[in-house]
């Protein structure tokens, strides 16, 4: 079987392509993929790190004011579909999936006009712009959140929950010490507390403020600054963390869900494949969304988990020291409340959320 996958923009988009491309693999090796994404996407290092076949096509998302740039993107989009035509006729694939950003959108369109079977797939729980405007023209539309089905209720006899390929990639991941390289006990109890992979400054303020408080409890703490937020932190925690061994301060975590796999208790932003990797491995966690996203999707995400008592949220608006410990020591003191969380995330995790989306392309290629 071919298989074109095109999805960019961010890693939310990035990682369950790959995760899918994994299991497909895995299933059948002689499975043939191609990806399509931009040059100037995080796709282009990604994928092609992974060894991934992949081309390019130039494209570039529409400004929600009136803007000349727009009839850049207009020319741009027509341009892209006629590119993206001519990859799929050399291509000759027997799906074509998307998995979000605006780089799908003249691949999709493109393949649907040549009549071969399409799926795109919604990771958040609001439907970004990309995938609303694909809806009326794919064969197929995935979701990860139950909320998300609502989103294409014109389209609802095309609409399947499958979930994000992701969960099924971290699901086997057993505890390891791991935690050791990050200079702490690997069987303590531990929260790890990270703001995305750039990190987030409103989170990094807050654990300062809350350090003379954490570096005295019984659990340890393992953070994750950011790369360009960690000289600055590293200064100010220095003096504190003297002979303390319970908190450990990092830059970046390369192998997070090994990490997910080894802690007890998660303080995030609430981005689609974090969820799908906590869900999975049934962790509760405390969600701090991201006020600086596309439709606030983060904290509809969150609320996704909080209403089933999978989550705990804090706005960043509430977010200060005195609340994020009061929030970790709620669930890292009190076994029964982090059981029960984490009861309840298991129950939301789909752990063969890539074989349902294979299911889907068996059944649209027959």
């Amino acid at each position: 079987m071919k298989i074109l996958l095109s999805g960019g923009g961010t890693g939310g988009h990035i990682y369950p392509a790959l995760a899918l491309i994994k299991r497909l693999k895995q299933l059948d090796p002689a499975t043939e993929i191609l990806y399509v994404g931009t040059e100037k996407g995080l796709e282009s290092k990604i994928v092609r790190n992974a060894n991934i076949p992949f081309k390019s096509i130039e494209i570039q998302g529409f400004k929600r004011s009136i803007s000349i740039s727009n009839l850049k993107t207009i020319q741009l989009f027509i341009t892209s579909i006629k590119k993206s035509k001519k990859i799929i006729k050399e291509f000759r694939p027997d799906v074509v999936i998307g998995t979000g950003g605006y780089v799908c959108a003249p691949v999709i369109y493109a393949a649907s006009k040549l009549k071969i079977p399409t799926i795109i797939h919604e990771q958040n729980s609001v439907a970004g712009v990309t995938n609303k405007f694909l809806a009326r023209y794919v064969t197929k539309i995935a979701v990860c959140f139950e909320e998300a089905q609502a989103e294409f209720s014109k389209y609802s006899e095309k609409v399947n929950y499958t979930g994000n390929p992701r969960a099924q990639e971290v699901v086997g991941i057993k505890p390891s010490s791991i935690l050791k390289d990050y200079h702490l006990v690997a069987d303590q109890p531990t929260v790890l507390i990270f703001g995305g992979s750039r990190g987030a400054r409103s989170l990094n303020q807050a654990f300062l403020e809350a350090l003379p408080e954490l570096k005295n409890k019984n659990y340890q703490v393992l953070f994750a600054t950011g790369d360009i937020h960690y000289e600055a932190i590293k200064e100010q925690v220095e003096t504190q963390l003297q002979n303390i061994q319970s908190i450990s301060v990092v830059p970046y975590i390369e192998n997070m869900p090994e990490v997910f796999a080894n802690v007890e208790l998660v303080v995030s932003r609430s981005g689609a494949t974090t969820l799908a990797e906590l869900t999975a491995l049934g962790l509760p966690s405390i969600l701090i969304p991201s006020p600086y996203v596309t439709n606030d999707h983060q904290t509809r995400n969150a609320e996704s988990l909080t209403k089933r008592g999978a989550a705990k949220m804090i706005t960043e608006k509430e977010l200060n020291g005195k609340q994020l410990t009061e929030a970790i020591d709620e669930l890292m003191l009190h076994e029964d409340a982090r059981k029960n969380m984490a009861d309840a995330a298991g129950k939301l995790g789909l752990p063969k959320a890539a074989d349902y989306l294979i299911q889907i392309i068996k059944d649209i290629t027959r």
